[in-house]
């Protein structure tokens, strides 16, 4: 019964503004709008930006559904109207592009950002484990965004956050591990970053012979890739292994993680030996067979290992490298001693 309800107030709160949208389609492209375009054109563009947002959350307001699912709409509605409304008639839609669209991107930005000092604020009176800010705005976004938008916005803030705004250094603490030092990883995305550099340039003097467009969207998304990985390689300094509060956390920079309950290791190995990657055994650095690993965790039952924009795996053991191998095993010994 409680599914139906349900159901149909999913259908009505979707439903309503997506028939809205429906019917503006259907008059721009009828013989009505050919004979009051200028007219029409502005309804139209009123009713997709304004109203379509304006009934979604009204209908939304006494729901758990986050009000900022309300941008979803009014981007689609930007769509629509860019799409449907020839040329000479958005004079008011290229008017909301220009003033009206950036003030409310900033104001998404500043409201992100409001709840993050939220969210490290909490942080700082309850102390619970170390700050670890791609944690911590992971689970402000959670309580702001639609669980399908967390991670993509997460991992694009994360990498700017750690390439070009956190340059203080990283101390350890007794109970944190560095992976970067000795695995090679950072040399080889280095590397990998001035091959895309090298490449971008050639490819970039070819394809304008042909198209520039082409050429400058091939340049453009050739950098973004660069930035990512600078990102990535900077978060590898940034994120330290940890063990506390009897879990350990396992990082690879923003790239991949996990968290495993000290009572569910079964057994710490030093070991470096080659292994077959399959469903129970994976490894936690998302360059997979490319680099070595010198410990091996078994646990006693499955975990989950999230990667890159959230994709989720299941392992039972997992392979990782450890800067100082010994005193990692060691203290995670200790801590399954003291836990006994």
């Amino acid at each position: 019964m409680n599914k139906a309800i349900n159901i149909q107030k999913s259908l009505i709160i979707f439903g309503i503004p997506l028939l809205i949208i429906v019917l503006m389609v259907v008059i721009s492209k009828s013989s009505i709008f050919i004979n009051s375009p200028n007219e029409l054109s502005i309804g139209i563009t009123f009713d997709l930006l304004l109203t379509v947002p304006l009934v979604y959350f009204l209908l939304i307001r006494k729901t758990k559904i986050p009000k900022i699912t309300v941008v979803p709409f009014l981007i689609l509605g930007l769509i629509i109207c860019t799409l449907i409304l020839p040329s000479e008639n958005q004079y008011y839609l290229k008017f909301f592009k220009t003033w009206i669209f950036p003030i409310v991107e900033l104001s998404i930005l500043s409201f992100v950002i409001y709840n993050v000092r939220k969210g490290i604020k909490r942080y700082k009176l309850t102390k619970t484990e170390s700050f670890d800010f791609f944690t911590t705005l992971k689970n402000t976004c959670y309580e702001i965004l639609p669980k399908g938008a967390v991670i993509p916005v997460v991992t694009e803030i994360a990498v700017f956050y750690y390439g070009f705004i956190y340059w203080k250094k990283r101390e350890l603490k007794e109970n944190e591990f560095s992976y970067h030092k000795n695995s090679g990883t950072i040399s080889l995305l280095i590397a990998i970053i001035f091959i895309v550099a090298i490449e971008t340039v050639v490819f970039h003097i070819l394809l304008v012979k042909w198209s520039s467009i082409t050429a400058w969207i091939f340049t453009f998304l050739s950098i973004y890739s660069g930035i990512q990985i600078f990102g990535f390689i900077k978060s590898m300094f940034k994120r330290p292994i940890a063990i506390e509060n009897d879990r350990l956390y396992l990082r690879y920079g923003i790239m991949t993680e996990t968290t495993i309950d000290l009572k569910n290791i079964d057994i710490v190995e030093i070991s470096s030996k080659d292994i077959e990657i399959n469903k129970e055994t994976r490894k936690l650095s998302f360059l997979g067979e490319l680099e070595g690993h010198n410990i091996m965790i078994r646990l006693k039952k499955e975990n989950e290992l999230i990667g890159l924009y959230g994709v989720k795996r299941k392992y039972k053991n997992l392979a990782l490298y450890v800067d100082d191998k010994i005193e990692f095993k060691n203290q995670i010994n200790n801590a399954l001693y003291t836990n006994r």
